[in-house]
């Protein structure tokens, strides 16, 4: 299937790219290839299809990316920065507290990866199989993802309004006890198997990170 787009020219094999060429290439492949995604699917999307609609030879995409499955990871970064941006931004705010913010933040998880499986099911079904197959660039998002919850838990914890021992390690906790709400496979498969709504959860767990009455 070819995936209707604005062309790009087609380059000799023997003719390297400049350097003002190669990153407008690469994206031009990137928009390509998600597009694809997005219509008829990863797993039926083939290399000779981007570049098909592009109107270059398979070689010349290959000169950016090593394999398809470097093509899958490198769109699988564009949807993970996405995310990451929106909870970057729900981390912000130096008026409100860490818990105000902290909330936020797994609310935003919680509803990217809704939204994501709701409204691009194809697009969905490669996250998951980008997380079950523990590719780097999900490991790195999760990473990423701790690493701004920690800071919440540390800020909060220096405010007074958190009593923690250790705050990576209760990180590390509230982490894990909102995966429910933001693995692809557990939000798609399995979204009413007993599981309280998810402001319920950012209650309770909120609740726990507070002094004591």
């Amino acid at each position: 299937m070819t995936i209707a787009v604005a062309p790009v020219t087609a380059l000799p094999d023997d003719i390297p790219l400049t350097h003002e060429a190669a990153p407008m290439t690469r994206c031009r492949i990137l928009e390509t290839a998600e597009r694809a995604f997005r219509e008829i699917g990863y797993q039926k999307t083939t290399v000779a299809d981007i570049a098909r609609t592009l109107r270059m030879s398979p070689a010349n995409v290959y000169r950016f990316f090593e394999s398809k499955k470097a093509i899958h990871e490198a769109v699988i970064k564009r949807l993970m920065d996405e995310t990451e941006q929106r909870v970057a931004a729900a981390a912000e705010g130096p008026d409100r507290q860490a818990s105000e913010r902290l909330a936020s933040v797994i609310l935003v998880l919680h509803r990217a990866c809704v939204e994501r499986c709701d409204a691009n099911p194809r697009m969905h079904e490669m996250v998951e199989a980008a997380v079950a197959e523990s590719w780097n660039v999900c490991a790195d998002h999760i990473r990423r993802i701790g690493a701004m919850i920690e800071t919440l838990v540390r800020e909060g914890t220096a405010a007074g309004e958190f009593v923690v021992d250790d705050p990576a390690t209760a990180a590390a906790c509230l982490h894990t006890a909102v995966l429910r709400y933001c693995h692809p496979t557990l939000v798609s498969r399995y979204p009413d198997a007993g599981v309280p709504p998810v402001e319920a959860m950012i209650a309770f767990l909120l609740r726990s990170l507070r002094p004591s009455a």
